[in-house]
């Protein structure tokens, strides 16, 4: 299960230059520590947006979402009224999806209520064990509103926290390694997957981003 026949075939598909252009970089301790509340419940909100929709519609309205959300600034979101939320689920310069807007102000109660027992949000990412990163996708979706699965994985990994990302690369190389028979959701599978990448770590060096973008970059297009 070592790592470098992994790396081997990333190399061999895209070139080591190439494939070190492509590697993401984890946000330091103090950046993560250092970004505001609001920043992790804009990114929140703009990977459950995403979710199963065109990612450059999201992008193309997100400063009316800014608007309407008043920078995401979790003290006032955590206060919409229903009807606040149903007014602007009605406004065509956003994506009209009031599950998805109503998940805004749970997040945002959310956040605040993380914030509250950790000093800020992004304190809270970094106490966090780093070998138990399937531990903290967990506690996201079920703590948090609709960041379970990739949105929780995309939104580590877009604020700067080390994360490994279940693409359908990753998954297929997992699956042939031996390590799981399919993408994994229950506990013992992702316990097996968190063991892996844990290894890989130690044995490389590399952060779990680097890791899971390696394996992606590894099958053949």
């Amino acid at each position: 299960m070592a790592f470098q026949k992994i790396y081997d075939s990333a190399v061999a598909q895209k070139g080591e230059e190439a494939l070190a252009a492509l590697l993401p970089e984890p946000k330091s301790v103090s950046a993560l520590q250092s970004t505001p509340d609001a920043d992790y419940l804009a990114e929140m909100t703009r990977c459950i947006f995403r979710s199963g929709f065109v990612w450059k519609i999201v992008e193309n309205k997100w400063p009316n979402f800014e608007k309407l959300f008043v920078s995401f600034n979790p003290k006032v979101v955590a206060n919409f009224s229903d009807e606040r939320l149903e007014t602007i689920a009605q406004d065509a310069s956003i994506i009209r999806n009031l599950t998805k807007i109503r998940a805004t102000r749970d997040n945002a109660t959310f956040v605040l209520a993380v914030a509250e027992q950790n000093q800020s949000f992004g304190q809270f990412l970094c106490q966090w064990p780093e070998d138990d990163l399937v531990g903290l996708l967990l506690y996201l979706k079920k703590t948090g509103s609709r960041l379970g699965g990739h949105t929780g994985q995309y939104f580590l990994r877009f604020v700067g926290k080390d994360t490994f990302i279940f693409s359908k690369d990753v998954v297929r190389v997992l699956i042939a390694e031996g390590i799981v028979d399919k993408e994994p959701t229950s506990k013992s599978g992702l316990t097996a997957v968190q063991n892996a990448f844990n290894s890989w770590r130690d044995e490389t060096g590399l952060p779990y981003c680097q890791l899971s973008r390696i394996m992606a970059a590894s099958v053949p297009a």
